[in-house]
C-alpha cells in the first residue's frame, strides 16, 4: 500500500490556508513532458491526497492527438489506475493565478511501488545510481522556444510574433514589440524557477531563457514547470508558445542545452583539475566519453519526435556529429572556458521538445557509464564541425534513434526496462501514424504534375 505522511499533509494544508491559497494544482509529467494533473481544494487537501490521487495509467500511453496506445499494464489490462502523491517540498504559489499553488507529484502503483513509466521515477533511478559513486549530478537547463500569434493568412493559422530580420541577442521592444519576454522573466522569477537571463534568439519570435544550475532532480522540476509556465503565459496573451524542435521551414530550430557537472558530497567541483589535460579531471573526461559512447541511444530521448531530426544538419548550430570540443558551438559536447567551480560540459544535442526529466536522465545516465568505466574520449574537435571525416553522424531520424536506444542495453538498464518498453511502444505508434498522414509537402510536390 502507498505510504502517506498524514501529519505532513495536514501541516501543508494549514500553511497553505494561512497563505490564502485555496486551490492546489497537483501536477506531474506525462511521457512527452506535458503537464497532467488535477486542481484540489485546500480545505480538503489532506483528506483528498490521503490515499494518493488516482489517474488512469494510460495517460502515459496517450498521444498529443488523444490516441490511446496499449502500453504494458494499460489498455489491454482494463485501463487501471496509478496514484499521484504530492512532493510537498515542491509547493509553489502561482503568481499569475491568485489563490493557487502548484505541487509536483510522484506517481506510484497501487501497491506503493514507483510507477516505472513516470519520467520523474526514471530520473530518480539514475540519480540514485550516481550516488553509488559518491557523486551528485548538477544540471543547468537552457531552453529556446517560439512565440506565435494568430494569423488568418497563415496556412496553419499562426505566424511568428515580432517578425523582423537579424534580431539575434537584441533586448527590449526591437525584437519583442510587446515586451513579452521581460514580463515573462519577472513572473517566472516570482514562481521560484531561479531564472537568470533571457534573450531574443536568432529567429523572429524565438527566445531563450536560462535557468541556474542545481541538483539534477531540482533542475528537471524547474525546467518542467518552466515549459508549462511559458505556454500558460502565452495563452493569457492570446498567443501560443511552442517548444517544437523546428516549427518553420525557413528558420532554425529550438534547442534544449544542458550544462552538466558533478560534485562531491561536500560540494567540490569534480570536473576541474588544473593539472589535467585542458584543465579537466579524469572524471570530467570520462563523463564526456560516456556521453559520446551512448549518443545514438540518448538521442531518442533528447530528440524525441519525428520533427526533431529536421533541426539537424551542417551549418545549423545544432549538432550533427558525435564529437566534443573546447568552447566550440559546432560540437555536440562543448566545454565552456570556465574552470574551477564552474568547470562543466554543455550537451547541445537536445531540442526543446524533449521531456526535461528524460533528457536529464539520458545525459546523466551516459555520463555515469563513462565515469564508472573510466572511459577516455577521442581527440577533440579542432575548428568548425560538420565534417563527416572527423566523427560519426548522429541518428538521422527517429526510427534510427529508437533502434539505437533499444540496442543499448546499458542505458536501458539504467533508465528501467519497463520505461523503455513503454517509450518504444509510444514512439513506434507515433511513427505509424506519421507514415499514414498525407503532408503538405507531398501535396505540393506531387499534385500538379502527377
Amino acid at each position: 500500500m502507498l505510504s502517506v505522511d498524514a501529519h505532513a499533509m495536514e501541516a501543508a494544508q494549514a500553511e497553505l490556508t494561512e497563505q490564502n491559497i485555496d486551490v492546489v494544482r497537483l501536477a506531474y509529467s506525462d511521457l512527452i513532458g506535458a503537464e497532467r494533473g488535477r486542481d484540489l481544494l485546500v480545505r480538503h487537501f489532506a483528506r483528498t491526497v490521503g490515499d494518493g490521487v488516482a489517474f488512469c495509467r494510460s495517460i502515459y500511453g496517450t498521444s498529443p492527438m488523444g490516441d490511446v496506445i496499449d502500453i504494458d499494464g494499460g489498455l489491454s489490462a482494463g485501463l487501471p489506475d496509478v496514484l499521484a502523491l504530492p512532493d510537498l517540498s515542491t509547493i509553489q504559489p502561482v503568481p499569475w493565478e491568485p489563490g493557487v499553488a502548484h505541487v509536483i507529484a510522484d506517481v506510484f502503483n497501487p501497491d506503493g511501488s514507483p510507477a516505472q513509466e513516470s519520467p520523474r521515477t526514471v530520473l530518480r533511478r539514475v540519480v540514485e545510481r550516481f550516488a553509488t559513486l559518491d557523486m551528485k549530478p548538477i544540471v543547468g537547463p537552457e531552453l529556446e522556444f517560439y512565440v506565435m500569434e494568430e494569423s488568418a493568412g497563415a496556412p496553419n493559422g499562426w505566424k511568428r510574433y515580432g517578425e523582423g530580420t537579424g534580431n539575434v541577442y537584441v533586448a527590449g521592444y526591437k525584437g519583442d514589440p510587446e515586451n513579452t519576454l521581460l514580463a515573462s522573466l519577472r513572473r517566472l522569477e516570482a514562481y521560484g524557477l531561479d531564472v537568470v537571463a533571457a534573450n531574443h534568439e536568432f529567429a523572429s519570435g524565438q527566445f531563450e531563457i536560462n535557468l541556474w544550475h542545481s541538483e539534477a532532480m531540482d533542475a528537471a522540476d524547474r525546467a518542467f514547470r518552466f515549459k508549462n509556465a511559458i505556454q500558460e503565459l502565452a495563452r493569457m496573451q492570446g498567443k501560443m508558445a511552442t517548444f517544437m524542435a523546428k516549427p518553420f521551414n525557413d528558420e532554425g530550430g529550438s534547442g534544449f542545452h544542458l550544462h552538466f557537472s558533478v560534485s562531491s558530497p561536500d560540494g567540490a567541483a569534480l570536473f576541474d583539475d588544473p593539472q589535467g589535460e585542458d584543465g579537466l579531471s579524469q572524471v570530467g573526461r570520462s563523463a564526456i566519453a560516456g556521453i559520446l559512447a551512448h549518443a545514438p541511444a540518448i538521442a531518442a530521448l533528447l530528440n524525441p519526435t519525428v520533427n526533431s531530426y529536421k533541426r539537424f544538419g551542417p551549418d545549423t548550430l545544432a549538432p550533427w556529429l558525435i564529437d566534443w570540443g573546447l568552447d566550440n558551438r559546432s560540437a555536440m559536447v562543448r566545454i565552456p572556458p570556465e574552470r574551477g567551480r564552474a568547470a562543466r560540459l554543455e550537451l547541445r544535442l537536445g531540442d526543446a521538445s524533449a521531456n526535461p526529466y528524460l533528457a536529464t536522465a539520458a545525459l546523466i545516465a551516459a555520463a555515469y557509464l563513462g565515469i564508472r568505466d573510466k572511459l577516455e574520449p577521442p581527440a577533440k574537435l579542432e575548428g568548425y564541425g560538420y565534417d563527416v571525416t572527423k566523427a560519426a553522424k548522429l541518428p538521422g531520424d527517429l526510427p534510427a534513434a529508437i533502434a539505437a536506444l533499444e540496442a543499448d542495453t546499458e542505458i536501458a538498464d539504467l533508465l528501467g526496462p519497463q520505461f523503455i518498453a513503454t517509450f518504444l511502444a509510444y514512439k513506434r505508434n507515433e511513427l505509424e501514424r506519421f507514415a499514414q498522414w498525407v503532408t503538405d509537402w507531398e501535396f505540393r510536390e506531387y499534385s500538379y504534375h502527377l
